[in-house]
């Protein structure tokens, strides 16, 4: 029994090894069926590939004939060319001649007038200088706004734009006033004229005009949006008075469309540009906060069941119960958006006609994954349109309306509560003291980002509401939430682990396999590698042709570029004549200016002259009036020395008398000549007045010739009264010496007979009347005092100052 039981162990044994063999002989079996197949299917491609080749083969020979077709065609195109490039060279030497020419006239010109390079080279360097502190401004000032939202963002603040709704048409027709000042919009600032000429200053980080549209509000919002699809919470709200365009902000009508409608409408749109890398889930709530109660707007029908706020395991808030829909595409949206808007509790009031009576709450959950990395996030977009901010005085409401509007301000103060804690940093934030914050808690708490629209009213009758509105934002702005934060799917984490597990499990055993086949596809690549020889020398024929056409394309874009070089070397020429030929233009029209110029210079001269001239007349005027006063105290001393008696010095006083006669006679001819003179020269030409110039230029005169005759006279003079002649014979003498010294006066310039008439005139003032007939009883004292008074010397003292006039004038008429 005992060496039974030992067989039986035995012969089970032998069978269970005998079931393990045919095992691995079924395995063996399978992995050689399977390696048959393979077989099979690598003769199948080769054939293929032979196939292949042989098509390739009959391309190559068409290729061959195309490439013959195209060196004819590039040989004709070539002779073309050049006969096109010989039409250039030629232009180009026309060109050249012409540049030349040009140049030799633009040179002439900046000769001509030598400071208008100055001028050019001044300007073109104020003008390179006033683009660069363009460029630099401009650089600056793009820098300056980058920065500061970077700042922006690293401190988390909630961003704020404010828009100001127009004048409505009735509002326009009445005349009302407006206290909003929109001069420095574009650098975030509102002015608020606040009674009188005071105006109040506001910052933000956006001032709309009431000109701009929605597509202007939405531009500046857009980048909130993609945050949302990047795995951020996103809060956008609209806070202000009733009746400022709050709701036409975030929901706008079908014609123009607010901030809900455009924000899921590029949500969709960037979904559907990212849909290779990330796929995403988009579904939307609706709530409603009223008399701090929670609706639900998508809600078929209604129901008894209180909605709350719960927080989650992972601390964000949700309220459990709600509707989600689900949304493919933006034409479902606006049903959904539809839909809400019209479940919502709206009421009239004595300021608004449709003024809303709740917060309306749109809640957007995005759910990301990415293809590449398998990352989750999980995402919400709040778009919040708050009820709007009121006073009850002036609302005028009763009954059910006050409750509403009671509870509309108490949640609104809880929010300016909450703002007020976060602002100065609390360590305790009042979330809880009312619905509308409790569900804003994650937005405004600092894990996500946030921009507010204040809207405000443009009436001066609003303006109390829109300084609170104003103070409100100021606030808000100030609030600093830290940065936000990626909000990752916990979820789908445990999940991915759980997947990871099992892929390393199903690796481990297709690892075992695959070393199996590649065993097998040894053996078949030493079968394949014959096959791929001749396979590499048909490549490298292949190579070969691929070379030589590439040869060919070389040189066909060699010569194409050579003309493109004489083609812009030509144009460039032309630029360079066509800014000659304007140069030259200007230098042209500059010319004509100086000349013009030249032209009224001349003009004033001539004026100068007939002002000289009148001068002149003047002067001779007052000449005549000094010879009719000599006249008369002549005819006194007369009378006087009739009266004293002396027939001597009465024939004396009649003798001066007549020379004085005589001078004036002569003085009055030659004033005569000097008007018709200048008359002549104010209409001759160039030529004559160079000869006036010559006739009134002291240099012509004889100086030596005058010096000796005045001379002449003194040394005869003194000799008559150093002899005993008598006082007749002496009075002779001098009276054909003064004629023979007038005659040479007469050649000189009427400047000098002015002097010479000046200085009688003072010859005339120097006799004493009282002295005159001591004066005749002495012989030799009168004659010496007259010969002084006629002297050469005093005479060529006279003729200085006057040769200076002349000198004046002679270079006066030679300018």
């Amino acid at each position: 029994m005992i060496s039974n039981a030992k067989y039986e162990k035995k012969i089970a044994e032998l069978k269970s090894q005998c079931q393990l063999k045919t095992d691995e002989c079924h395995e063996a079996w399978m992995s050689l069926t399977g390696a048959s197949e393979q077989l099979e299917k690598v003769q199948m491609e080769l054939d293929d590939k032979f196939l292949q080749y042989h098509y390739l083969d009959q391309a190559m020979e068409e290729q061959a004939a195309n490439l013959r077709d195209i060196c004819s065609r590039y040989e004709r195109d070539k002779r073309l060319w050049a006969a096109v490039v010989d039409d250039l060279e030629k232009k180009v030497k026309n060109m050249k001649q012409e540049h030349c020419q040009l140049s030799r006239e633009a040179y002439e010109c900046f000769d001509s007038i030598p400071e208008l390079s100055k001028m050019v080279f001044a300007v073109q360097a104020m003008v390179a200088q006033c683009d660069a502190l363009k460029l630099k401004f401009s650089e600056e000032q793009a820098k300056r706004k980058m920065l500061y939202n970077q700042i922006q963002e690293a401190k988390g603040n909630i961003r704020v734009f404010c828009r100001c709704r127009p004048l409505r048409n009735e509002e326009m027709q009445s005349g009302f006033a407006t206290v909003a000042d929109f001069n420095a919009a574009n650098d975030g600032e509102l002015g608020i004229l606040s009674g009188g000429l005071t105006k109040k200053i506001f910052r933000f980080d956006r001032v709309y005009t009431p000109q701009d549209g929605q597509v202007n509000v939405f531009a500046d919002a857009s980048p909130m949006v993609v945050s949302v699809l990047d795995g951020y919470n996103v809060c956008i709200f609209a806070y202000g008075q009733t009746g400022t365009g709050k709701t036409f902000t975030m929901e706008g009508s079908e014609q123009n469309r607010g901030v809900n409608y455009r924000t899921l409408e590029q949500l969709f749109k960037i979904s559907e540009e990212r849909k290779e890398t990330f796929t995403y889930n988009i579904s939307i709530s609706v709530l409603e906060v009223y008399n701090e109660q929670i609706r639900d707007l998508l809600a078929t029908s209604p129901t008894s069941k209180k909605l709350e706020i719960r927080q989650a395991p992972e601390g964000a808030h949700h309220v459990p119960g709600i509707v989600e829909a689900k949304v493919g595409n933006i034409k479902e949206v606006w049903s959904v958006l539809q839909a809400g808007s019209n479940a919502r509790a709206v009421g009239s009031n004595n300021v608004n006609e449709y003024s809303s009576r709740s917060h309306c709450m749109l809640c957007i959950m995005v759910k990301t994954k990415n293809l590449i990395t398998e990352e989750c996030t999980k995402s919400k977009l709040w778009l919040v349109d708050l009820a709007g901010s009121e006073r009850l005085a002036k609302t005028e409401v009763q009954g059910e309306r006050l409750k509403e509007a009671q509870n509309i301000n108490r949640s609104l103060s809880a929010l300016g509560d909450v703002i007020s804690a976060l602002a100065s940093k609390s360590s305790h934030i009042p979330y809880r003291n009312s619905k509308l914050t409790h569900l804003l808690q994650d937005s405004l708490g600092g894990d996500s980002k946030t921009l507010m629209f204040v809207q405000i009213s443009p009436l001066e009758q609003d303006l109390g509401e829109t300084l609170s509105s104003l103070n409100f934002a100021t606030r808000v702005r100030g609030v600093e939430l830290g940065p936000a934060r990626k909000q990752i799917d916990v979820g789908e984490l445990q999940k991915l682990k759980i997947m990871l597990d099992k892929a390393k499990q199903e690796l481990r055993s297709k690892d075992n396999a695959f070393w199996k086949l590649e065993e097998n596809l040894r053996n078949f690549e030493g079968k394949a590698k014959g096959k791929d020889q001749i396979c590499r020398i048909q490549q490298e024929k292949l190579s070969e042709l691929e070379g030589k056409i590439a040869l060919k394309t070389q040189l066909c874009r060699q010569l194409e570029k050579q003309l493109l070089q004489l083609s812009e070397g030509v144009n460039g020429k032309e630029e360079t004549c066509l800014s000659l030929q304007q140069k030259v233009k200007e230098l042209e029209n500059k010319l004509r200016v100086h000349e013009h110029a030249q032209s009224t210079t001349l003009q004033h001269k001539v004026c100068q002259v007939k002002e000289l001239e009148n001068k002149l007349q003047e002067r001779t005027q007052e000449f005549e009036r000094h010879s009719a006063k000599l006249n008369q105290k002549a005819i006194e001393l007369e009378n006087k020395l009739q009266m004293e008696g002396g027939n001597q010095g009465f024939q004396m006083l009649q003798q001066k008398i007549e020379e004085l006669e005589l001078k004036l006679r002569q003085q009055e001819q030659q004033e005569y000549m000097l008007p018709a003179c200048f008359a002549d020269k104010s209409g001759t030409t160039s030529n004559e007045r160079k000869a006036w110039s010559r006739v009134l230029s002291p240099r012509q005169m004889d100086p030596p010739s005058l010096r000796n005759s005045t001379n002449r006279a003194i040394n005869q003079e003194s000799v008559l009264l150093k002899g005993t002649d008598t006082l007749h014979q002496i009075r002779r003498r001098r009276g054909l010496q003064s004629i023979g010294t007038e005659n040479t006066f007469l050649a000189s310039s009427p400047l000098l007979d002015k002097r010479i008439l000046s200085s009688e005139s003072t010859k005339g003032r120097h006799i004493d009347q009282s002295k005159a007939l001591s004066r005749l009883t002495r012989s030799t004292k009168p004659a010496a005092t007259v010969h002084r008074a006629f002297s050469g010397s005093n005479l060529h003292k006279d003729q200085l100052p006057g040769n200076k006039d002349k000198n004046d004038k002679s270079k006066f008429w030679l300018r």
